[in-house]
């Protein structure tokens, strides 16, 4: 079974072997985001299958080689946000994603920054016994070691189950969403989601994730956009909202470990300066 990964634009991009074999169309031409680290003007397939072939070397993404040591990449990533929060206490564990694993359960801010620093959207995957060792290893309990499969709701079971009583989830879409909130009476355990990788999501399903998640990164849907309340908002170009007040302290501590000056304000939001957006924004 080969991994399957969408980036840049929500780009199929599939890797067997640790080769790029296949990529797909991209959905976006220009990210602000991957503009502003990677230089990159025009999102090509091209310039797609470079940018996995960079992560694969530098990275060891979907081989035995996986670093687990990254550091920061995006001051409001999802990651970053999960790190500082497991850090200062306001979470007990995280259930995240990681090529070679699957879904992982871990209280290890590194761990949760070394697994996710670099992962877009990570499809599927299959086990790497040396990535699943290495996780292990460091603090992470891989779900299926067997067959590294992506389950968020079971996830948030396992961890429930060691005893976490307030858990930070990722989740991609409604049904994930749905299935961790309709279990936490059951397990006794409050749920954090953070949704994200949310590029072509559709406007019904975009107003029932937005009933359901604390933190919602906008990526390039205008639907997202269009249709968001929030409490807070975190950057102008690929905004990332705190909806809920779990949401809005998560980023508020993250931006404590912030070096570069902050402006605090209140405002109308979400504030969407046009000439900054991803374009085409995905409806």
């Amino acid at each position: 079974m080969p991994h399957i990964m969408e980036i840049l634009g929500k780009t199929k991009v599939v890797v067997k072997d640790g080769k790029v074999v296949e990529v797909g169309e991209p959905q976006v031409k220009w990210c602000p985001l991957w503009n502003k680290v990677s230089g990159i003007e025009n999102i090509t397939t091209d310039t797609v299958r470079q940018n996995m072939e960079q992560r694969i070397k530098e990275f060891g993404m979907f081989t035995p080689q996986r670093r687990l040591d990254l550091g920061v990449f995006a001051s409001f990533g999802i990651s970053e946000i999960l790190m500082t929060a497991l850090r200062r206490g306001l979470i007990d564990s995280t259930v995240t994603v990681c090529d070679g694993a699957g879904t992982v359960v871990t209280s290890a801010p590194d761990l949760v920054q070394g697994m996710s620093a670099q992962i877009s959207g990570l499809v599927e995957t299959e086990p790497i016994p040396e990535v699943i060792a290495a996780i292990h290893q460091i603090g992470g309990q891989v779900l299926d070691p067997a067959t590294a499969r992506i389950d968020q709701a079971a996830g948030f079971r396992l961890a429930a189950g060691q005893g976490h009583k307030k858990i930070a989830v990722s989740v991609v879409d409604v049904a994930s969403a749905s299935r961790v909130r309709d279990m936490e009476d059951e397990v006794e355990a409050e749920a954090i989601l953070m949704a994200a990788h949310l590029t072509g999501i559709g406007r019904e399903e975009t107003r029932k994730l937005l009933k359901l998640v604390d933190v919602v990164t906008s990526c390039a849907s205008g639907n997202v956009r269009e249709l968001v309340k929030p409490l807070i908002q975190v950057g102008t170009a690929i905004p990332l909202f705190g909806l809920t007040e779990n949401g809005k302290d998560l980023l508020i501590e993250r931006a404590k470990d912030i070096e570069s000056p902050i402006l605090v304000n209140t405002m109308n939001l979400p504030v969407l300066p046009e000439g900054k957006q991803p374009g085409p924004l995905d409806y």
